[in-house]
């Protein structure tokens, strides 16, 4: 008879000695210090299997999913605010908004996404942006902190009311947020959105008067007048092309959005006038010249303005 050799189930490395072993495989699951912890724990980690096995069962059809992508730039409402534009280092940068990324991550599928606020202390608030792909899990997170308080010309106060904290932490996490769900989308799928959006502008832009006036107007409330927008486009307003109201707009929409200044992209007014008075042909040109020498010279008194020379009458004893 031969002997039996008790064989013992294998050991995991990584347990610690102290643990009990077991030939099964266990998930360990960490305990709170209190029930209420323990089950709001437990519903978390519940939501999070649910998604990733709802997203495997549903993946995501890359065809259909640019299909939806590109219908949906299409629309002009969207197309008009798909991009942004701002100054850096004298260079114009531009790239898909926030509003784009938001589409495209809810047509692509599969993917959460938002901007958690962690906590408030000494007027600072740190809040944390992310995008998950349930079905690849792969997850972009960028925590950021923003201090609670609004510049103004009249000085520096503290935000104190729920809607303000709300709106300033949302307004710094957009750009985080748009830098997370990017992140996770494939580089072809966004370029081809951009572009989608530039041809549906094109085709709609308003280039009626009462368009362009509209736009004048929206210029104009932001402080860049029509001889600026002139200067910059080196043409008349009303000669203005599709393409260059496109770029006009993205230019007006940083400046509302303080992602730049009217003087990142437009000439002072001043010089811009000096440049506009000088489009009159030759007759123009005589007259800023003979301005800037009347500027140097000093101004000679005419002949009118002499003081007349009167000659004094003779004394009564030169007379014959």
């Amino acid at each position: 008879m031969n002997d039996i050799i008790a064989t013992s189930a294998p050991v995991n490395p990584f347990r610690p000695s102290t643990a009990p072993q077991s030939g099964s495989v266990e998930i360990s699951v960490p305990q709170a210090g209190n029930p209420i912890a323990a089950q709001e724990q437990a519903r978390a980690i519940a939501e999070v299997q649910a998604a990733m096995v709802v997203a495997r069962m549903n993946p995501r059809d890359p065809i259909h999913a640019m299909d939806l992508i590109l219908n949906e730039c299409t629309r002009n409402s969207l197309a008009s605010t798909a991009t942004y534009s701002y100054r850096r280092g004298g260079t114009e940068i531009t790239g898909p908004s926030i509003r784009l990324a938001e589409v495209i991550a809810q047509k692509w599928g599969n993917i959460q996404y938002g901007i958690r606020e962690l906590s408030q202390k000494d007027g600072v608030s740190t809040a944390l942006a992310y995008a998950w792909d349930v079905e690849t899990n792969t997850r972009r997170e960028v925590q950021f902190q923003v201090k609670l308080k609004r510049d103004t010309k009249r000085g520096t106060y503290a935000l104190t009311e729920g809607r303000d904290i709300y709106e300033a932490v949302a307004n710094f996490g957009a750009r985080r947020l748009r830098s997370c769900i990017l992140s996770l989308i494939p580089g072809d799928v966004v370029e081809a959105a951009v572009q989608q959006c530039q041809t549906t502008l094109n085709a709609n832009v308003d280039m009626s008067k009462e368009g362009l006036n509209k736009v004048l107007a929206w210029s104009e409330h932001l402080g860049v007048s029509k001889a600026q927008i002139e200067k910059r486009i080196q043409c008349r307003f009303d000669s203005i092309r599709p393409a260059q109201i496109v770029s006009l707009g993205n230019i007006l929409r940083s400046i509302r959005e303080g992602a730049s200044q009217v003087s990142d992209w437009f000439e002072p007014e001043q010089e811009t006038k000096a440049i506009e008075e000088s489009k009159g042909g030759n007759e123009g040109l005589k007259k800023v010249l003979r301005k800037k020498q009347q500027e140097v010279e000093p101004a000679q008194p005419t002949q009118e303005e002499l003081p007349e020379q009167t000659e004094s009458p003779a004394p009564q004893d030169e007379l014959p």
